[in-house]
């Protein structure tokens, strides 16, 4: 049975069929309370174990009227129940499942592909400031100036390159990197333009540094698996209208949790080497040593 089927029979079954504010208000409390039925129903089966036989028949009768509160609740809404449940199956498995990993940039001259695995290296050092820098070098070559916190407070910044390689490796998309590697495909103008130029390095460098914010407040994401789906929704807002928006928050979730794994042994080692595979969407730390 389709669901928008069940939704269109159940309407027959609605006492309160006018659809006016209280009468939806009504089919709400009744599938708050319907809730509430399940959890009870089945609180009876772990209090009574074996000796409720029939528990599986008593679930599916309660989560039977919650469905079909839900149907009558979309349907006093106007909405119907198949594109609820399609776009609810979309918001689900984008949220808890990774996605394509295929290249962005697959179909553009090699000089113009983010590379596919490799090291980078970063070097400590202080500027005639005093202050603590890095510089990265790729391949054996300088990528950027040397960087410093840019803060009051030593707080391991200046290592924050490590988050554009892990969106570079986990979502093939960094128009950063694509900067700094001098590797913008420049043969499309209009790519080059809207995915690969100055907005776009605004937006990344703006992704890095909320998520950075963001990390502070939960002790750099040390020991943490899932990110707050708040915070997903806000990164998929910021980078939407972009390539990247065609990854999931799944992929977005691994993107910052690998990134910061990274960024925790270079502030705690001082640097060091970075390895990373895109086939397999992982960065790898290692020592100088």
């Amino acid at each position: 049975m389709q669901l928008s089927d069940y939704q269109r029979q159940v309407r027959e079954t609605d006492q309160r069929p006018e659809k006016k504010r209280e009468d939806t208000v009504v089919h709400l409390l009744g599938l708050a309370g319907e809730a509430g039925s399940v959890v009870g129903s089945y609180k009876k089966y772990i209090r009574d174990g074996a000796a409720d036989s029939r528990w599986k028949l008593r679930m599916r009768e309660e989560l039977g009227d919650v469905l079909w509160y839900v149907a009558i609740v979309t349907d006093h809404l106007g909405l119907n129940l198949d594109e609820v449940a399609a776009a609810n199956l979309d918001k689900t498995r984008g949220r808890w499942l990774l996605g394509s990993r295929d290249a962005f940039d697959s179909e553009y001259p090699p000089a113009e592909q983010l590379p596919r695995s490799g090291t980078y290296e970063f070097v400590p050092g202080v500027n005639e400031d005093g202050r603590a820098t890095s510089t990265v070098i790729f391949a054996g070559k300088l990528l950027g100036d040397q960087l410093t916190d840019n803060a009051l407070t030593d707080d391991g910044y200046r290592f924050h390159d490590v988050f554009h390689l892990a969106y570079a490796t986990v979502l093939g998309w960094s128009p950063v990197t694509r900067s700094l590697m001098k590797r913008k495909r420049k043969s499309n103008g209009d790519v080059d333009e809207s995915e690969d130029g100055g907005r776009a390095i605004v937006v990344e460098e703006g992704l890095a540094a909320f998520t950075f914010a963001y990390a502070t407040r939960h002790d750099y994401l040390d020991g943490i698996e899932r990110l707050d789906p708040e915070f997903l929704d806000s990164m998929t807002l910021m980078t939407s209208g972009l390539e990247v928006a065609a990854r999931t928050q799944a992929d977005l979730e691994r993107a910052v949790l690998q990134g910061f794994a990274a960024f925790r042994q270079l502030r705690d080692n001082d640097g060091g080497l970075v390895d990373f595979d895109a086939d397999a969407g992982r960065l790898t730390y290692r020592s100088r040593t």
